[in-house]
């Protein structure tokens, strides 16, 4: 019998998605020996009987031909083409019967024994160093393509036309609408705006900021110094395109507020986005029931993601393996929601109130507030932020254009690099919703090369899903025994990770990038995040904290599924550590990005940039660099030894609080989820389900083995090590194209040279340089060069 990744397998292979020798090498690849021989003479089989009982069994007899072939090949045996084998249907039995806990399916009525390994699997690497798994990179590119609506559907309640719209015709005076600014600062692509736009009444476009109900991580110094640069280019796109104006309120009670501003505009309908923080959603939820009370209609659109957390089920994929985009693709690509649709544009016009209400300026928001120092003065700590981005909408698509038009290509298979400017760098515009996610997809369907790219939109989704389920993610372990995890508290030494001054370059420089322009690439949070928390054994909670206050894009959601990752409570732990040395080879390899960051030691050689401890002393001095003067000694010294006592603690964890939450037969974490909180139905006899989850192996291996001294499953990373090689291959290869290329082309010219009869013929010495010709050579008395002086003999 099969199992279910086999049966997947095999629909693929006879559908002709999967060609016969793709198949045959993920199936070795995936199993042990004798269990893909065993899985192959099973399909091999079901092909066999589609060839012979069905009418269009000509269409099989090739890939039968080809597995036949390539099995024999392999295995060094004859097939059995008489050989009867029970055919199977994975809806009647499954294999693994050997595990504790059960799946729900919604509509079967028993749970299913299957344990689905290909949502467990740990990953060895970094996948975003270099790309992604193959079959994820094609399960993002295809469920992003079926999702896309060709019409002009909107998202959300509205269906809004493109620019060829109909024109309105002139308004009564009707009561106003309320068009509530979220997290949609933007007009284009915003179908909120368009939906208030069509009801045909004077728009009155609010934003309201309530700190209080942000919440102080959510509300950190970075994000609330773009958000004051966002609504100052806001209001001044509304008034110079429309004539409109943003009024503005602060205060600390939202639903109280724009009950005001209903009460002093007459207003009959609000219109806003949704958002889907937890605390959020419920105000929001209490806001729509009191307007509904005084004969207020509420209009919610949906454009911050692609995937409404409260559409995403499991159903039909199971649970295992929460936590991974490509168990979150699945499950959107089997339980599709809403259409995304296509962008839509802006409004022609936005028809201006005859009275506004109260409006305060952008700089009394209180948004951005300068530090003063003792003396009086004040501190422009956001300086930098200001010189390094340009700010609103149009930003952020030139952004986007200028990355699918010149480094998406370099993104796709080096987005880690730091020392270039590969990735998009459109993160802010999208925390603040001056770019809307399906404006970024439609614009990202540049071909499969973008797959990589687009895949990160997922995990945008994801984590909000996860956020939904778990909505103190960003406060507690989600794996419950790591809530006794034993972390650093030395404060001084915190304070060096964030200030950059650890003394190791790499992560230094990371920091220090942070605070100067509130951004960072992916690859460098990993970074910096193995090194707080597997190195310096800081909690995830101190990193989360530290990302909401210094990021532009600081995101709830998105900064705790991640922390809780790294930090070994999350649902997909990281089965890799970064080394702050050796990463460097994949992020930084000549070390201009220290020497931008870290211009204390940008005259150092390369090969002592990211360690410069290891430097000769008569180098450092020439090059004017003093350790523990004008840069900081290392914080630590033996990183081998800081790490595995991070092992010892997250081991010491699971063996003393793993009870009930550690599954004994394969040894992974689980933790119990809501039913209803999974998209699932209740059987009746149980609400929790207790889901396996993904675990790094080397904390299995030692969990079950805590006095072994081996670690077969060591996850540090050591770095693209073999990056010389791989350039100076490249280099030779393209060498090779050029001058085989220019060969051809020679002998092209020649061979029509002779068939026109314009042949240049060589004008050869006969003799033995000759060619066949008996003459004697005269190579011999010719002078090859001139005689310079007297002494010279040719």
């Amino acid at each position: 019998m099969l199992p279910v990744e086999v049966e997947g397998l095999q629909t693929q292979l006879t559908n002709g998605e999967l060609s016969a020798e793709q198949f045959f090498g993920l199936l070795v690849s995936m199993f042990e020996f004798e269990t893909a021989k065993e899985y192959l003479r099973t399909v091999m089989h079901n092909i066999r009987i589609l060839m012979t009982e069905t009418v269009w069994g000509n269409r099989y007899r090739e890939v039968y031909g080809d597995l036949v072939v390539r099995y024999q090949e392999f295995y060094c045996e004859e097939v059995d083409h008489e050989e009867n084998i029970e055919r199977y249907d994975w809806r009647e039995g499954f294999e693994n019967d050997r595990v504790s806990f059960d799946d729900v399916k919604e509509g079967m009525d028993e749970d299913l024994e299957q344990f689905d390994q290909k949502f467990l699997e740990t990953v060895d690497n970094f996948l975003d160093d270099g790309g992604c798994l193959e079959e994820e990179t094609d399960l993002a590119f295809n469920l992003s393509l079926n999702e896309v609506s060709n019409s002009t559907q909107s998202t959300g309640k509205s269906n809004p036309t493109s620019s060829r719209r109909k024109k309105k015709k002139k308004p009564t005076k009707d009561a106003p609408v309320i068009l509530w600014f979220r997290r949609d600062l933007r007009i284009h692509d915003n179908p909120a705006l368009i939906t208030a736009c069509d009801l045909n009444k004077p728009v009155i476009p609010v934003f309201i900021w309530s700190e209080a109900e942000e919440g102080p991580l959510a509300a950190g110094g970075a994000t609330k110094v773009w958000l004051e640069q966002a609504l100052v280019i806001l209001k001044q796109t509304m008034r110079d395109r429309y004539e409109s104006d943003l009024v503005l309120r602060c205060t600390d009670n939202s639903e109280k507020e724009l009950m005001e501003i209903v009460k002093e505009t007459g207003a009959k309908d609000v219109v806003w986005t949704a958002l889907y923080e937890p605390q959020l959603l419920d105000r929001d939820d209490r806001l729509e029931r009191t307007l509904g009370s005084v004969g207020v209609r509420v209009h919610i659109e949906h454009s911050y993601l692609l995937h409404r957390p409260g559409q995403v089920s499991v159903a039909g994929v199971g649970a295992r393996g929460i936590g991974s985009v490509t168990h979150f693709m699945e499950c959107c690509k089997q339980n599709s929601g809403d259409k995304i649709g296509n962008p839509v544009e802006p409004p022609q016009c936005v028809t201006r109130p005859e009275v506004w209400p109260r409006s305060c300026e952008v700089g009394q928001l209180g948004l951005y507030r300068k530090p003063r120092r003792k003396d009086g003065s004040s501190v422009d700590w956001a300086k930098g932020i200001r010189e390094n981005w340009i700010f609103g909408e149009d930003g952020g698509y030139a952004n986007l254009r200028r990355f699918l038009s010149e480094n998406v290509d370099k993104y796709e298979g080096e987005s880690s690099r730091a020392d270039q400017p590969w990735t998009a760098v459109i993160s802010p515009y999208l925390h603040w919703g001056e770019l809307s996610p399906r404006l970024v997809l439609h614009e990202a369907f540049v071909g499969k090369i973008a797959a990589k790219f687009r895949r990160k939109l997922a995990w945008r989704d994801l984590s909000y899903w996860l956020l939904s389920i778990f909505p103190r993610m960003d406060r507690e372990p989600i794996r419950p025994p790591f809530k006794h995890q034993k972390w650093n508290n030395d404060r001084s030494l915190l304070k060096r990770w964030q200030k950059g001054s650890t003394g190791f370059p790499l992560v230094d420089a990371a920091m220090r990038q942070l605070w100067a322009m509130g951004w960072m690439n992916n690859y460098m949070r990993h970074v910096v995040a193995s090194f707080l928390m597997s190195y310096l054994r800081f909690s995830w909670v101190d990193g989360y904290s530290w990302f909401q206050d210094t990021l532009l894009d600081a995101d709830v959601a998105i900064n705790a599924m991640m922390w809780q990752n790294g930090g070994f409570s999350g649902l997909d732990q990281w089965n890799f550590v970064m080394h702050p040395v050796d990463a460097a080879a994949t992020c930084d390899p000549k070390g201009d990005f220290v020497r931008q960051w870290v211009p204390e030691l940008s005259s150092l050689p390369d090969k002592f940039m990211h360690q410069p401890w290891k430097c000769p002393p008569a180098v450092l001095r020439r090059n004017k660099v003093e350790l523990g003067v004008n840069y900081p000694n290392r914080c630590i010294i033996n990183l081998d030894i800081e790490r595995e006592k991070s092992l010892q603690e997250v081991v010491e964890v699971r063996r003393k609080n793993g009870k009930g939450y550690i599954d004994p037969q394969h040894g992974r974490d689980m933790a119990p989820i809501p039913l209803r909180l999974l998209g699932l139905k209740s059987n009746g006899t149980k609400d929790i389900l207790m889901v396996p989850l993904i675990t790094r192996k080397e904390f299995i291996y030692k969990t079950g083995r805590p006095d072994s001294e081996d670690n077969p499953y060591n996850p540090v990373l050591k770095g693209y090590v073999g990056r010389e090689r791989d350039e100076e291959v490249k280099r030779t290869n393209k060498v090779d194209f050029t001058a085989s290329t220019m060969l051809e082309f020679t002998a092209r010219k020649e061979r029509l040279d002779r068939i026109n009869g314009v042949e240049e013929k060589e004008d050869r010495p006969s003799g033995s340089f000759g060619g066949r010709g008996r003459g004697k050579s005269n190579i011999g008395t010719q002078r090859r060069s001139k005689t310079h002086d007297q002494f010279t003999k040719v």
